[in-house]
């Protein structure tokens, strides 16, 4: 497929809430659209394993049980998108977590003269995602996986992720999609969000996305 001047693969990020099958859907939207999916997480272990100096400097902040910093994660990211399959389009994952990294963000993209062009958001029912996470607790005989402990991860999630998803709002990036029921429905059901802002895919993977302004940092 060849792209408008206008066009360029998509540039999305997704968040949800533990047990809404984020995991699961963020792989299936990069092979859909045909862009990485880059979690933090994966690029924590990546450096790590490579010995980059970033990773070291990762390592060392695990081992000792500390959280890694804003602009060592930033510097992390960055590093990542500057890699070829990402340089069209990628799909965030785990990023930005903070105000300061929203921030780091446009910067970084407004730079290249790019913007983000959609949030997906995985909503679930608290009650029945705790359910769904307790019953593959007992599942899996995760005795240490109580309600209690389940319930106090989605708290910490919401706190977290609550004023960035504001954010994204305000600024009519946010696609909310409900993220129960099965992967197959939920998966249409965000194929068919994105299409409805004009983001869609070929039968090869290959993305439209209009491009939107670089968006300024608040």
């Amino acid at each position: 497929m060849t792209l408008r001047q206008d066009q360029h693969d998509a540039r999305l990020l997704i968040v949800g809430p533990p047990g809404a099958g984020k995991g699961t859907q963020a792989a299936r939207l990069s092979a859909t659209y045909g862009i990485p999916d880059i979690s933090t997480g994966d690029i924590f272990r990546a450096n790590i394993k490579k010995e980059t100096p970033l990773g070291v400097q990762v390592k060392a902040i695990i081992d000792s049980g500390d959280y890694v910093s804003d602009e060592l994660t930033n510097a992390l990211v960055k590093s990542r998108l500057e890699e070829e399959d990402a340089r069209e389009g990628f799909l965030l994952d785990g990023y930005p977590r903070t105000p300061e990294q929203v921030s780091y963000l446009d910067e970084l993209l407004a730079s290249k003269g790019q913007a983000l062009d959609a949030v997906v958001q995985l909503v679930a029912d608290q009650d029945a995602v705790v359910a769904r996470l307790r019953k593959r607790a007992i599942e899996q005989g995760r005795t240490d996986d109580t309600e209690e402990a389940i319930r106090h991860r989605q708290e910490v999630y919401a706190r977290e992720t609550m004023p960035l998803i504001a954010v994204y709002r305000d600024r009519g990036l946010l696609v909310e999609v409900d993220g129960l029921g099965d992967m197959d429905v939920v998966a249409e059901r965000i194929a068919d969000a994105l299409a409805a802002r004009g983001i869609t895919a070929d039968e090869s993977g290959a993305t439209t996305a209009l491009d939107a302004p670089p968006v300024e940092s608040a």
